[in-house]
């Protein structure tokens, strides 16, 4: 079945997202570590994602851990450094898609200021015919009812829907409400998967 619509996630899929690789970078792999075990830097990032304040809570969260504090607010003020490069390729599927005129949604677990600042720095996030952005909609994926608003708001039967995200849970969720899937693994098999689909011919995806 063709698909009516394609859904990208955006996190590594069309910007690289590797927190880890750039505390590597900046205070080492052994410190990294250390503060990866001792902080849950991942589930302060998803309640930012479900729409808390991207500020005040790396800000909360490194004054609640003095020891680690300098390195936590990093996380707020040199986050850009954890959110690049972009995936040129994957922003090139894009844009053929658009070319096609096939409707192109994203599907996100973003805060809403962190993805504000990302609008600023990626001029192809505002290239979407539809974006959901969990800080906004108060819901992470893979929670069912992040893939049912979608569904409710764009009209189109799930099984029309083409989703792309890097993450198993997430994609099984959504294949679990009858959306077709693909599990990204780099932006070369998500082409072949926009070929196959006969969404672009090789050329375009190329």
């Amino acid at each position: 079945m063709t698909p009516e619509a394609v859904i990208f996630d955006i996190g590594n899929v069309l910007i690289e997202w590797q927190p880890e690789r750039f505390y590597d970078a900046e205070i080492g792999p052994e410190r990294r570590r250390a503060l990866f075990e001792t902080v849950d830097l991942h589930a302060m990032n998803d309640r930012v994602d479900r729409g808390e304040n991207w500020r005040d809570m790396v800000y909360q969260t490194a004054a609640a851990h003095p020891d680690h504090a300098d390195a936590i607010r990093l996380w707020h003020d040199r986050w850009i450094e954890m959110a690049s490069p972009a995936i040129d390729r994957s922003v090139a599927l894009l844009r053929a898609l658009r070319a096609r005129s096939v409707p192109v949604f994203a599907l996100t677990n973003f805060g809403i200021e962190s993805f504000a600042y990302a609008e600023t720095q990626y001029d192809f996030l505002a290239e979407f015919d539809r974006r959901y952005v969990s800080g906004h909609m108060r819901v992470t994926k893979p929670d069912p009812e992040i893939y049912r608003m979608v569904e409710a708001d764009c009209g189109i039967a799930p099984e029309r829907l083409l989703f792309a995200d890097d993450r198993p849970d997430n994609i099984e969720a959504a294949a679990a409400r009858g959306w077709q899937t693909h599990l990204f693994d780099g932006p070369e098999g998500w082409a072949a998967r926009l070929v196959a689909k006969g969404l672009l011919t090789e050329a375009e995806a190329a």
